[in-house]
């Protein structure tokens, strides 16, 4: 099979999904998506600074997981969420506050404490809706 021929299939699987991914689910996507891209910008930060696209790899990164953060934090429903979504609003600015800052200043470590910080985000959020699916699946099964 070619090349673009696989890479299309991928990228219906891939659209299929997002189509059929509950809302906590969509949630867990865009965190991993802004980890893929962190992930992407720290490497070319750490890689030699005479490295060809080293800049441009950086700043298309981390433009890409400062809009992931910014889609999440305006994504937030104060009503519904109160203290919770005040705390990750404050957060999500703080994150993408420093990636602004690394982006200006081509340093790593604020990716780095960023990517954590998101990675510890994402497996709670991963770990919470593991646990509403079990739920969900146990009382569906009460219920049959």
């Amino acid at each position: 099979m070619p090349p673009t021929m696989a890479h299309g299939y991928a990228r219906a699987y891939q659209t299929q999904a997002v189509f059929t991914a509950s809302p906590g689910q969509l949630v867990l996507m865009l965190y991993d998506g802004a980890l893929r891209f962190l992930g992407h910008a720290r490497d070319a930060l750490q890689a030699p600074e005479d490295s060809p696209r080293r800049i441009e790899i950086v700043n298309t990164n981390l433009i890409k997981a400062q809009n992931i953060l910014a889609e999440l934090q305006a994504s937030l429903n104060h009503e519904a969420g109160g203290d919770h979504a005040a705390n990750l609003d404050r957060l999500y600015e703080y994150y993408i506050r420093r990636l602004l800052e690394a982006n200006m200043k081509k340093k790593a470590e604020p990716v780095i404490e960023v990517e954590n910080l998101v990675r510890q985000l994402r497996d709670g959020w991963a770990e919470m809706l593991n646990k509403y699916e079990s739920e969900r699946l146990q009382h569906a099964r009460g219920v049959a």
